[in-house]
């Protein structure tokens, strides 16, 4: 039996809606090669160098991550500075990728959730705010968000909580036991990627005495991160929103960075 081509394996996979970019050669060496690329599969093709579909295929997953598309420029061997090659030619690549945006989930209409909301917008998420405070909840304050609701945390979780997965983020921004628990109960019984929980390590240990008594375990309490973000020594809003971005790129790609779950004494 015939093998399908990479354009059937392609149409396969958009009509599956399976995440998966195709790179092609738009300059330079080998013009129409195509390497096809999805993010926990070999790839297949080639662009007519084994680094060069390696590196690609590196991009291709990042590009996939954010759902972006766009041209790369590459050495004829992957060399991801080709203006500092002389007399090899730049090969051009265009990457289409398929996949929907990451998500991240606020919950907490506060001060930080703007200004987090505005970083993980320039990082390509798809951002949604929950609050139950009609007041607080408002497109007036968070014309960013892509979405605002005015709901409690469980109903929104009951709903739509299957659709999040490893490139998704939970952030818990708020300090009430009335909302923070259903929301770490909620996001805890995803497979989201991330769940950062905002406060002092004094409110953590109290939020975590109420979460024990609901039935998290110690085991369903290592995915949190709390306090949330990296140990940057941030104090502003927008620098809070910074470390907690930072934290979630670092925990997806698997790097060790200072986060402030992992160290102690004061926050700020």
């Amino acid at each position: 039996m015939t093998e399908p081509s990479i354009f059937e394996q392609y149409e396969a996979l958009l009509r599956s809606e399976s995440p998966v970019a195709l790179a092609t050669v738009i300059e330079g060496p080998n013009v129409g090669a195509k390497l096809l690329v999805q993010p926990t599969t070999a790839p297949i093709g080639s662009l007519g160098h084994s680094e060069l579909d390696r590196v690609v295929a590196r991009d291709a997953v990042a590009e996939l991550e954010a759902a972006r598309s766009g041209v790369r420029s590459y050495g004829p061997e992957g060399q991801i500075t080709p203006e500092d090659l002389i007399d090899q030619p730049t090969v051009r690549v265009f990457i289409e990728s398929h996949a929907p945006p990451p998500q991240m989930w606020i919950f907490g209409a506060v001060d930080f959730t703007a200004a987090l909301a505005r970083v993980a917008k320039v990082l390509g998420y798809r951002v949604t705010v929950c609050d139950a405070r009609e007041v607080f909840a408002t497109r007036r304050r968070f014309p960013m968000a892509d979405e605002v609701k005015v709901t409690w945390p469980s109903p929104v979780f009951e709903e739509l909580g299957s659709e999040l997965g490893p490139r998704d983020a939970v952030c818990i921004l708020t300090h009430d036991p009335k909302f923070d628990v259903p929301a770490v109960q909620g996001a805890l019984a995803t497979r989201v990627g991330y769940i950062g929980v905002m406060g002092s390590r004094k409110t953590h240990a109290k939020r975590m005495e109420r979460l024990t008594a609901v039935g998290v375990t110690s085991g369903d309490a290592e995915r949190l991160m709390s306090p949330i973000g990296l140990d940057l020594g941030a104090r502003t809003p927008e620098e809070t929103a910074v470390s907690i971005c930072a934290e979630i790129i670092a925990r997806r790609t698997g790097r060790h960075v200072p986060s402030l779950r992992d160290s102690s004494g004061d926050i700020h």
